[in-house]
């Protein structure tokens, strides 16, 4: 085999230092590069922190009365507006959206003792916490209950021992401590008020379970000796129950987002800036540049250190920009969405709004990325006024999502809706979409078919 030699061109994009900085300070969120700012500067000691004092006078006087008197029921919080009016005195400290709040414990063990704990006293504690160990994350018992009561006899009294765990299952949290599904269910029944649909949930779970877990009215009607409508009924007081005892934490782990851009609508007109808390800023020390500037640069190490916070700075400022005019663009384009809500969504894609500001798509992936925007309409993820559009259509496939949820709302209770004849009403609006689709759409909002949502609204029967 004769070897050749052949010379070709070809372009490619040398990764810079600076270049790479620059790449990632756009796709760091806004916590992340608080974190990020703060290692640096305990690194360089060129570097300092720039409040925008002069940049908190921009907005006119007119602008911010007309701001408070939008014709918005929710505009920005305080603190958010503070960094656009700069009316708002004190530090992110003192901002309560920012204060983090003790949510309760993850253990479900801790929660319901901490609860007992009030009106139980010690003795009976120490069984319930006995029992608790012996149950799994959903609330049931891990081994046969025969088992855990021998077990058990050898540490308490075994009748006061049951005692506990018949208060335990038939307490606050009703169903605790049971031995299986039946028995959870029943428990949560006997806390629901008396009524005919209930008596008769109780026969089904406590003689009928197989012919409930198939879904087979008509077989439990003839069992029961019931009407099917009370049947349904039945059922449907049953699928109202939990599917285990434990309840969620009444308050959840905090999630408050400060959001990277606040848009807001006053004079007629959609006003975009970047929230004052999410978009740190730093400074090359006047003092130190001047200091290098009169020494020659002699010293490496102080011009290295230099030429990184000058990099740094420029990054920066490179992503705030990059990210006021990617959300100015956003509001722009989904002022519908902005106004009017879901079902008025365009279609937008990474490349429509790359060519619009004149930057790579992959570059506007990287800055919509984890970021937020506070609106009037709550705080929203960047992310989400990107929409694909409908084959076929000029609408967005989220557009048409909350159409079929619209109109699944709005339906009939006594008659709801199928597949096929909410794509016929969406025909009519002009959005033409097969029926398969319709189905899509459904299960992505969790809703089920027209025959589901029909026995899950059972009709109540009076006796003359």
């Amino acid at each position: 085999m004769k070897g050749t030699l052949t010379a070709k061109m070809a372009q490619g994009v040398n990764l810079t230092p600076q270049l790479l900085q620059s790449i990632r300070l756009l796709q760091l969120t806004s916590q992340q590069l608080e974190l990020e700012l703060a290692q640096t500067l305990e690194r360089n000691p060129l570097l300092e922190t720039d409040e925008p004092e002069a940049e908190a006078q921009t907005l006119e006087a007119d602008d911010a009365a007309q701001l408070e008197a939008a014709a918005w029921d929710e505009l920005p919080e305080p603190a958010f507006m503070a960094g656009l009016s700069g009316n708002a005195g004190g530090t992110l400290d003192e901002d309560a959206t920012a204060r983090i709040a003790a949510g309760e414990s993850s253990d479900m063990r801790v929660r319901l003792l901490t609860l007992l704990a009030v009106s139980w006293n010690a003795a009976d504690l120490t069984m319930a916490a006995w029992w608790l160990d012996r149950c799994d994350d959903r609330g049931y018992l891990e081994q046969p209950l025969d088992a855990l009561l021998a077990e058990g006899g050898q540490q308490f009294d075994l009748d006061a021992l049951q005692l506990v765990r018949q208060r335990l299952l038939h307490g606050e949290w009703a169903g605790m401590a049971a031995t299986d599904p039946a028995e959870c269910l029943r428990a949560q029944l006997r806390t629901l008020a008396d009524s005919p649909a209930r008596t008769l949930a109780a026969r089904i779970l406590a003689d009928h379970l197989d012919l409930l877990a198939a879904h087979d009215d008509a077989a439990l009607a003839a069992a029961t000796q019931a009407s099917l409508d009370q049947v349904r009924a039945a059922v449907a007081l049953v699928l109202s129950l939990r599917a285990h005892p434990v309840e969620a934490p009444a308050t959840t782990e905090d999630s408050h987002i400060l959001p990277d851009v606040v848009a807001w609508f006053a004079g007629g007109a959609w006003r975009v800036a970047l929230g004052r808390y999410t978009t740190p800023r730093v400074r090359i020390s006047a003092h130190c540049e001047r200091a290098l500037a009169g020494n020659g640069g002699e010293n490496a190490v102080l011009r290295g250190l230099l030429d990184e916070a000058r990099w740094l700075v420029r990054g920066l400022n490179m992503r705030n920009d990059t990210l006021l005019r990617t959300a100015q663009l956003l509001v722009e384009r989904q002022r519908g969405f902005l106004e009017q809500g879901e079902e008025a969504i365009l279609p937008l894609t990474l490349r429509e709004v790359a060519d619009a500001i004149g930057v790579h798509e992959s570059t506007v992936s990287r800055i919509v990325a984890g970021k937020y925007m506070q609106t009037p309409r709550g705080t929203i993820e960047l992310k989400r006024l990107f929409a694909v559009r409908l084959e076929g259509a000029d609408v967005s496939g989220s557009a048409v999502r909350a159409m079929v949820k619209r109109l699944i709302e709005e339906e009939p209770r006594t008659a709801p809706l199928a597949d096929d004849v909410i794509a016929s009403l969406l025909a009519r609006q002009g959005v033409r979409i097969a029926r398969r689709t319709v189905a899509k759409y459904r299960d992505q909002l969790a809703i089920g078919p027209a025959k589901a949502r029909q026995l899950s609204r059972p009709s109540v029967s009076v006796a003359a």
